[in-house]
């Protein structure tokens, strides 16, 4: 008994170090959105208006994990939303006026998109340019990219473009057991390879490594810029598939699909415990502090009547409040930095 118990304490204090107390914070968080939320409406606990309405938030769910591992490089990344939008307009120009197959127009714009984040990557890891800039730069350059795309489409861009193959808008329209949205499983899929390479590969190791300390990493034998170009590749390969399933999911193709993303993105790529000095981060978390946002934007407007406009405003705060604490609890922990303010709390009473 005394066995079972010292492993349960044992378990409990590797939850409660580091990130799987942080993880605990963001459960935490979950369940009080559930309920909060279904308390004020109980439409909300409907499993599928859930499912349908985190429907549109996975595209944050699938990008963000991808750019964690920016992150942890010590890089940033807000051009991934521009790249949503070109994938989705070169989706729909290849497919309706270049004459390529619907599948052949998904391929031509994931590899695009991918030249494009090894192209940001390349000035970044091998010229020197902050990832802040170059990325920004990005953002500006690939929106005005598709924007130029758009004028080859024989549709007007404002109306953008549909009729897409019934087997291509199964991507965004099937549900498993009537339910679950194919999307979901694609981001599930996309998660478990992520948490696979970040913690049980070797590049997952040099990743971390590369943020953690550079020079120490080059001294290792670790090719640190070939590692955070491959890092700005794979956040846009997740954009770009992304930028696929929403034009599925939507049923139409336009250069600015997605614009709206970059908030949520970076919102829950810190939220999940991601340092933004770099050198620590987790999927997991990221997936978790995704999904809170989800929840936020979706119950809100449901069961507090708050405009779709004023969303942002819950969003920045809580990226806010993020930041601020884990510079208050830094490396000790978020649960014993809780318990070390009770405790000054009690001196001060006596």
């Amino acid at each position: 008994m005394a066995k079972v118990s010292g492993g349960a304490r044992g378990v409990w204090s590797r939850l409660c170090a580091g990130q799987g107390s942080w993880n605990l914070l963001l459960i935490g968080l979950i369940i009080a959105e559930f309920i909060v939320f279904g308390t004020a409406n109980p439409k909300f606990l409907r499993p599928m208006l859930l499912f349908t309405s985190l429907n549109d938030s996975l595209p944050v769910f699938i990008i963000s994990t991808a750019v964690t591992f920016v992150m942890i490089t010590g890089g940033i990344d807000i051009q991934v939303a521009s790249l949503v939008g070109l994938t989705s307009i070169i989706v729909g120009v290849a497919w309706q006026d270049w004459g390529l197959s619907i599948w052949g127009a998904g391929a031509l714009a994931i590899v695009v998109c991918v030249l494009c984040g090894a192209f940001s990557g390349f000035l970044i890891a091998y010229c020197g340019v902050q990832a802040m800039v170059v990325t920004l730069g990005g953002s500006f350059l690939y929106s005005g990219l598709a924007l130029i795309i758009s004028t080859f489409s024989s549709t007007e861009s404002y109306q953008g473009i549909s009729g897409f193959p019934s087997d291509f808008k199964f991507l965004g329209t099937y549900k498993l057991f009537g339910m679950v949205p194919l999307q979901m499983l694609v981001f599930l899929l996309l998660l478990a390879l992520s948490f696979v390479l970040l913690n049980k590969t070797k590049y997952g190791r040099r990743v971390i490594l590369s943020g953690t300390n550079p020079r120490a990493a080059e001294y290792s034998g670790i090719n640190t810029r070939r590692t955070v170009m491959s890092t700005y590749m794979l956040s846009a390969l997740f954009a770009a598939i992304a930028g696929v399933l929403l034009t599925s999911y939507l049923g139409t193709a336009k250069s600015d699909l997605g614009a709206d993303l970059t908030m949520d993105i970076i919102t829950a790529v810190v939220l999940g415990g991601t340092l933004v000095t770099g050198g620590k981060g987790s999927v997991i978390g990221v997936a978790l502090a995704s999904f809170a946002i989800g929840l936020v934007r979706f119950g809100m407007p449901l069961c507090f009547k708050v405009g779709t406009q004023y969303l942002d405003i819950p969003i920045g705060i809580l990226l806010m409040v993020i930041i601020l604490g884990r510079s208050a609890a830094g490396s000790t922990g978020v649960l014993p930095w809780l318990k070390s303010l009770l405790g000054k709390k009690e001196v001060a009473k006596v």
